[in-house]
């Protein structure tokens, strides 16, 4: 279902057009980084640390290289030294341990032999001396001034905290009079909150091709989010220049943020130099667990004010965000999003980074946002409740529009669709669904702030009017489809009269992260820009072919149209295909290229309700209704966008019911799909997905991100639902059936 807000009527944006890459994907035949193989190719794999701390006294790898069939092993010592001033330091020295470890599966050593068991052999010759160090396990242990710290030159320049420390990064905002805002409130609600590390779990694992030639180039093929990143980042490890490095980006078979993070490549390529033939790496799914980033965990403590009838006036929130082993963004990301859906006229926010002895933390669609949600959302249903006020009512008193400024910096808002977002989902029949016993129904609401950023797009014409689109985002969550359908749009051809491409480092202008939810906005603006300097172009060339003026050329529905001002007779259309055909007469090749800094990403809301029955005896949360809204500006290709909202609310759910990491002394006890439960479709409903188009001013097509928004508002919703069916209210993820049950057994109703 979608709820439009008037605009402007588009021939195909809007449509639902079978994606390009579709008969590719669904025969088998796209081509993964796994199913890349070259001639003399190598298998790479990964000597990985078994303890969670220990400082490296030795490795020794002769007896690995005296392996028939091993052709290169390497170590730190293979790759120059790196500053801790350097820039991406984490991020390179995640890559491969130095001097020390600092969490079961940091990669030590690497190998490439001509089979998995030499390889496996070789693994298991090289000697590691360890000296064991006490591990970090908890936030608590992290934020402990007398524990020693992981990193000695941690600086977070805040006067409150000792430096270095565990503590890596400090955000503060405030706005108003903190202690006159709680003074006025009739209700003040303090609550704790927990959630664990969980994983983003994608279903292709990590992979990664490297062949490297003798005139010191190498060309990767790889699963990434980006790979200008991967470039970028490769070179910074090895000390290259970019120039040496292609990288040709495979399909990728799920990301949600964790594809962000470069873990293989600069190790493969360092590999095939050494052995002067091609090496692939593939991660098992167990390497995957262990030694790529889950989302951060989290202790969050958060108070809100608000008077009598609903309206808050104060909001305090002290938070802390485990980023693994290495400083994380998290905490920055959770103080940006933790007040910012609703009118909080006085608030403080005081958001810490901390390290721990765990894998290294990366994005997870909304990174920071759905446990800074799940805090907030949790204190309003008992706002709601101990007011009388509606909980939709109540959110639609305090929600944030168009001009009221943003808890970052004071900006104001651009036209966003909260509200609409709220009386969507209020308005939906799944709101008059009956209840029974054990049942409840929970809602909660979600933002993100979506982002920008550099993106690059080539249009070529070809002879018989077709078109081809070249952009450098990985194609993630059908963002070939979003292109060819503006470009479809520019232009006036049928969508599949183009073939959007994703090229590699060499084929299109630099591109960032397919990340943020910016591809369909940011790149898409890019491709719009290409086009409108091709409909220039077209209209140049058709005025030649005609021998008019070009300011008489119109370009409508794809054909050049001639509108004579003097009032003269107008001369026939010409087709886009009898322009194409001419180009080598009229100028030569059509070929027009877009670039940009994305600028005016426009705020993306949603609002969840979530009905669920719970098990008396046995604690089991069985979720009967979905509701999902969510305001997607202009939704390109809607099918894409349900897409994306059912699948956020379903990993949502999974992370607000089951998953969680779970460590003994700092070793992961639960790394494969058997013991990490992630939601399969007998767990789930059909999530009814509702899209609110409010359009973002700020783009051509009045696009919003979408690809993050709904996972920030299942966890609180779930966890309202629970109360509302129980009378327990839980703060701490996940809730699992043991913790349901237990609350049930101590709060028996």
């Amino acid at each position: 279902m979608t709820i439009t807000e008037e605009r402007p009527t588009y021939k195909y944006v809007g449509t639902r057009p079978v994606r390009h890459d579709g008969l590719d994907k669904v025969t088998g035949r796209a081509r993964f980084a796994a199913d890349m193989n070259l001639p003399g190719q190598l298998v790479g794999k990964v000597l990985r640390s078994p303890h969670p701390h220990a400082r490296i006294c030795s490795i020794d790898t002769s007896a690995a290289e005296a392996i028939a069939g091993v052709k290169a092993v390497i170590t730190a010592a293979d790759f120059p030294e790196i500053n801790p001033s350097t820039r991406n330091y984490d991020l390179l020295v995640n890559l491969m341990a130095r001097d020390k470890v600092f969490y079961v599966g940091h990669p030590v050593a690497a190998v490439a032999a001509t089979s998995p068991a030499a390889a496996a052999e070789a693994l298991a010759a090289i000697k590691v001396d360890y000296e064991l160090l006490t591990p970090v396990l908890t936030i608590d242990d992290a934020l402990n001034p007398d524990i020693p710290p992981l990193h000695d030159h941690t600086t977070t320049h805040d006067p409150d905290v000792q430096d270095p420390s565990n503590i890596t990064s400090v955000t503060k905002l405030s706005n108003g009079d903190i202690e006159a805002g709680f003074a006025e409130a009739d209700i003040v609600i303090e609550r704790e909150f927990t959630t664990k590390p969980v994983h983003q779990g994608y279903i292709e694992p990590h992979g990664a091709v490297a062949n490297t030639t003798e005139d010191g180039r190498t060309t990767i093929w790889c699963s990434s989010q980006g790979h200008f990143n991967v470039r970028s980042q490769t070179a910074a490890m090895l000390g290259w220049e970019t120039t040496r490095i292609k990288v040709i980006p495979a399909e990728i078979g799920g990301g949600f943020g964790g594809k962000t993070v470069v873990y293989l490549e600069p190790l493969a390529v360092a590999l095939s130099a050494k052995a002067n033939r091609p090496v692939k790496i593939v991660m098992t799914r167990e390497e995957v667990f262990v030694a790529t980033g889950p989302t951060y965990g989290t202790k969050m403590k958060i108070k809100i004010g608000a008077k009598s009838d609903g309206t808050l006036v104060a909001g305090d929130a002290w938070m802390a965000y485990s980023g693994g082993a290495f400083d994380s963004s998290g905490g920055l990301l959770g103080a940006m999003t933790v007040f910012e859906s609703y009118k909080f006229p006085n608030f403080e926010v005081a958001s810490y980074n901390v390290c721990i002895n765990e894998p290294r933390s990366a994005a997870y669609r909304a990174p920071g946002a759905p446990m800074s949600a799940f805090a907030v959302e949790s204190i309003m249903d008992e706002i709601s409740e101990q007011t009388g006020v509606d909980p939709f009512e109540l959110r639609m008193l305090n929600a944030v529009d168009e001009g009221y400024p943003s808890t970052m910096g004071g900006v104001p808002r651009p036209r966003i669709g909260f509200n609409e977002c709220i009386e969507a989902v209020r308005d939906h029949p799944n709101m008059s669904a009956e209840l029974g016993p054990n049942q409840g129904r929970g809602i909660a609401a979600g933002y993100w702030f979506n982002i920008g950023e550099s993106s690059s797009a080539t249009v070529n014409l070809n002879e018989d009017g077709t078109a081809t689109v070249v952009t450098g985002s990985p194609d993630i969550g059908g963002s070939r489809a979003s292109m060819a359908l503006m470009a479809a749009e520019e232009l006036g051809i049928d969508p599949h009269d183009i073939t959007p491409v994703v090229g590699d480092t060499e084929a299109v202008g630099f591109t960032d992260i397919t990340e943020g939810s910016r591809a369909t906005f940011a790149t898409g603006m890019a491709v719009v820009d290409a086009c409108r300097k091709m409909k220039d172009e077209l209209q140049a060339r058709a005025a030649k072919m005609m021998d008019v003026d070009i300011d008489d050329i119109d370009w409508v529905d794809g054909q050049a149209v001639h509108s004579p001002s003097d009032g003269a007779e107008a001369k026939d259309p010409l087709p886009l295909a009898k322009i194409t055909r001419a180009a080598k007469k009229t100028g030569g090749p059509l070929t027009t290229t877009g670039s940009l800094e994305a600028r005016g990403a426009g705020p993306s809301f949603g609002v969840h309700a979530c009905d669920v029955e719970v098990d008396p005896e046995t604690g089991v949360v069985t979720v009967l209704r979905y509701t999902a809204s969510q305001d997607a500006g202009t939704a390109i290709h809607p099918s894409y966008v349900e897409g994306q909202i059912q699948g956020g609310a379903a990993q949502g759910i999974g992370w607000a019911l089951n998953e969680e990491y779970m460590y003994s002394d700092g070793v992961l006890q639960n790394p494969s799909f058997l013991d990490y439960r992630v939601p399969v479709a007998s767990d789930l409903p059909m999530i009814d997905a509702v899209i609110v188009e409010v359009p973002n001013p700020a783009h051509p097509y009045g696009v919003r991100g979408v690809g993050e928004t709904a996972i920030v508002p299942p966890l609180a919703a779930v966890s309202n639902a629970i109360y509302a069916a129980t009378g327990c209210r839980l703060r701490h993820l996940p809730m699992s059936p043991p913790v349901v049950l237990a609350a049930l057994n101590e709060n028996p109703t």
